[in-house]
């Protein structure tokens, strides 16, 4: 066994096998260059492939400077292969998916559950996603080499209510101040000339590829060709409730009799001190679980509990496609069909706001607009039919996060994988060690 491990035959054909069935899984054989270089490395051995090392060491060790460079490099590769194409650890930032999720939960994410992306941006530095350790805004990646979309073969695909991972829709353009927010949403708010003349508080204004957006991660409630409509908060897919999710929440406003709640039940709610909004000691807003809402129902000095949601027909224009001709807010949303790949729709000047971004930006084409005449790379257009599949994402706690009710749909090639698993859970109102959540961790993730 010892000499057929050693053989170098034997070395080429299970590397080369592995090789050869990754290139199958990629699916560009412009790589089957590769095997060349490893039967060079285990069979000829013409080049000396590793050049930090001597070649012929005396007694036919190397030293440990170069050992440790061989085991760095071997690392960062291996490291940098598993997380490109199989599982990568990803960090819940907000509270945007509580009771589901907890911020501080550190959990891994798959890409092969829907298959891996190929990188758009390959040339970038390992470990970090879009700017380089130790500075504020320097890019960590190189765009000399851009390369289209590709999705490698997955097990399966996106269903209703999987929690998934995407690059932001709305980051292609970003203040590097306010890097995590959307620039769009910035502009609405306090206009174009001053995100881009006031540097001091919104720092430069840059673009970035797809696949250098930040990282969002909710739930996909609808999935291309559902129909989706909120009614005071309830979300119907296809005309149905959407199914009972238990840790989504809803905010309430809690009145007591005059005396204040007691922040140790608040704790035993597992209420985060950054949830719990308080306007006197008789008057509270807290995000609730509708098993939290019983039993926050129970304290002695509690007197009322009511559910906050805002009234249809009451626009806010930061809710997408912030036109005044859908109307619509957090809570009051739709009829909307999602777009599905291959479908066609009909276009006007009604209902271009829905499309004007998956038109122009997702799927790159020309769109001009000329009083009621939609022209689309130069043709008068009354259609379109989708190049892609798109998804709409919500977080479970529905009054305190930024998803597609506020930035629209997600195009397929943004999604990067689904939420497997919680390894660590950290919470961050407590002191070590009652800081270690040991119940969630190695949780799956529904």
């Amino acid at each position: 066994m010892k000499e057929l491990l050693s053989n170098k035959w034997f070395k080429f054909s299970t590397m080369g096998g592995l090789y050869l069935l990754w290139v199958i899984w990629l699916g560009n054989y412009w790589w089957l260059i590769g095997l060349g270089v490893i039967f060079d490395i285990y069979v000829t051995e013409k080049v000396h492939w590793s050049f930090w090392k001597k070649k012929n060491p005396p007694n036919g060790r190397q030293t440990k400077v170069v050992e440790w460079i061989d085991a760095i490099i071997f690392a960062v590769i291996a490291a940098s292969f598993i997380r490109m194409f199989f599982i990568e650890a990803y960090t819940i930032p907000t509270s945007s998916m509580e009771k589901s999720l907890l911020v501080g939960d550190y959990l891994f994410v798959s890409k092969t559950a829907y298959g891996p992306k190929t990188p758009n941006t390959p040339l970038s530095f390992p470990f970090v996603h879009n700017t380089l350790p130790l500075t504020k805004g320097a890019k960590s990646y190189v765009e000399w080499i851009k390369k289209p979309y590709h999705r490698m073969a997955g097990f399966g695909k996106i269903k209703n209510d999987d929690v998934v991972v995407f690059h932001f829709p709305e980051g292609d353009t970003v203040a590097l101040n306010f890097a995590s927010q959307s620039y769009y949403q910035l502009v609405r708010q306090v206009g174009r000339d001053r995100v881009w003349s006031d540097k001091r508080n919104f720092g430069e204004i840059i673009a970035r590829p797809v696949d250098k957006r930040e990282n969002y991660i909710k739930r996909c409630v609808a999935i291309p060709g559902d129909e989706i409509k909120m009614e005071q908060g309830q979300l119907f897919v296809n005309g149905k409730p959407q199914q009972t999710i238990p840790g989504m929440q809803h905010k309430y406003m809690v009145k007591t009799n005059g005396t204040s709640l007691n922040p140790k039940a608040l704790e035993k709610l597992k209420i985060a001190v950054d949830d719990r909004e308080s306007f006197s000691s008789e008057q509270y807003v807290f995000p609730l679980t509708e098993s939290n809402v019983v039993k926050i129902k129970e304290f002695a000095n509690v007197v009322a509990v009511e559910k906050q949601a805002k009234v249809p027909g009451s626009w806010d224009p930061d809710i997408f496609p912030s036109n005044q001709n859908y109307p619509w807010n957090v809570d009051n949303f739709g009829p909307l069909t999602i777009p599905a790949k291959g479908k066609t729709v009909q276009l006007t000047i009604d209902n271009l706001p829905l499309y004007n971004r998956i038109i122009s930006v997702f799927e790159n084409n020309k769109l001009e607009v000329n009083g009621t005449e939609i022209k689309i790379n130069g043709a008068v257009a009354t259609s379109y039919t989708f190049k892609m599949d798109y998804y709409w994402m919500m977080g479970d706690n529905r009054h305190n996060s930024a998803d597609s009710r506020y930035w629209g749909f997600v195009p397929e090639d943004h999604v990067v994988g689904k939420a497997k698993f919680i390894w660590l859970s950290m919470d961050k109102d407590k002191s070590f060690p009652a800081k270690v959540r040991i119940g969630r961790m190695f949780r799956g993730i529904k």
